[in-house]
């Protein structure tokens, strides 16, 4: 029988199992439902702020709007002065994130390089730095600002409280530990042999550090510095126990003030909410791609 005489077999798929595809639309339609929920609070705030005080106070919260339009957010970024409040956010932000990242890339080289018996210790008290949650501290903590036996020339409460640099000492405290942990991980990945070529070079400690493992971490560095960026830029606690003038709250903590002793304009409010979370985003999508890769490249041993 020659070849063009076989006939080729049909492949029929098998069908597919009813079970399988009713576990398929349950699970979209669960997932649908998750997200709708989720982004309702969002898609509400977003409705607020376009629609405009007198057409809410005149229809109601749950009513479809009269007119929509961006005079909420003009009337927040002029009348809560929020450019001059972004200006204190920065003087906080950068200066914590700076020496925040300084100190635990220090620290990290110290307990991934040094050959001692308390390092694993020294790291799980850093760790568990983290587990403490701040309102646990914080009426010693205000007590001691407060307090603190060091005169001030402009301030009678002393150098940290109602201060810059005791909002930007709490956020180092607090955050170190975090970028500790995780930049000792991300150490731990490279090899020790380019620290021990460089001593063989005759390379110090600080030599070392700054020329062999700074430029390595660089990864690991930008997506803490992203993330560490965020963390303080979002910060309403510190700021609002730990500083009496409203002008020297960050651009979080001044949102505050938009709500009145017996009216608050939540349409006006929800917009400052928009303006305030604008640069954290924009951050965010610059170098989404920079943080993903940094926080995964320490996540397994090279």
């Amino acid at each position: 029988m020659s070849a063009a005489a076989v006939t080729p077999v049909p492949v029929v798929a098998p069908p597919r199992r009813p079970r399988v595809k009713r576990r398929r639309m349950a699970l979209h339609a669960f997932l649908i439902v998750t997200c709708t929920i989720w982004a309702f609070p969002l898609l509400w705030a977003v409705y607020i702020s376009l629609r405009p005080l007198g057409d809410t106070a005149l229809h109601g919260d749950f009513s479809l709007p009269s007119t929509l339009n961006f005079q909420n957010f003009i009337d927040a970024w002029t009348q809560a002065d929020l450019p001059y409040y972004y200006l204190n956010t920065l003087i906080v932000a950068v200066p914590a994130v700076i020496i925040t990242l300084f100190l635990s890339s220090m620290l990290a080289y110290a307990l991934t390089r040094a050959r001692s018996r308390f390092n694993l210790a020294m790291l799980l008290l850093f760790t568990a730095g983290n587990l403490l949650p701040p309102q646990v501290i914080i009426v010693p903590l205000y007590t001691l600002y407060l307090h603190i036996p060091i005169p001030h020339p402009i301030s009678d409460n002393g150098i940290l409280y109602d201060q810059y640099i005791g909002i930007i000492l709490i956020h180092v405290v607090f955050q170190t530990g975090f970028c500790v942990f995780v930049l000792s991980n991300y150490m731990r990945t490279l090899p020790r042999e380019l620290t021990e070529a460089a001593i063989v070079d005759g390379a110090g400690i600080m030599t070392i550090y700054s020329r062999v493992i700074l430029p390595l971490c660089r990864p690991a560095i930008a997506a803490l510095a992203t993330l560490e960026f965020t963390f303080i830029y979002n910060d309403f606690f510190w700021a609002l126990i730990l500083m009496n003038h409203s002008d020297k709250r960050p651009i979080t903590s001044a949102l505050n003030q938009l709500s009145g002793g017996f009216f608050t304009n939540y349409n006006l409010f929800a917009a400052a909410a928009f303006i305030v979370a604008v640069p954290t985003v924009v951050l965010y999508l610059l170098l989404s791609k920079q943080f993903v890769r940094g926080l995964t490249l320490g996540s397994t041993k090279a």
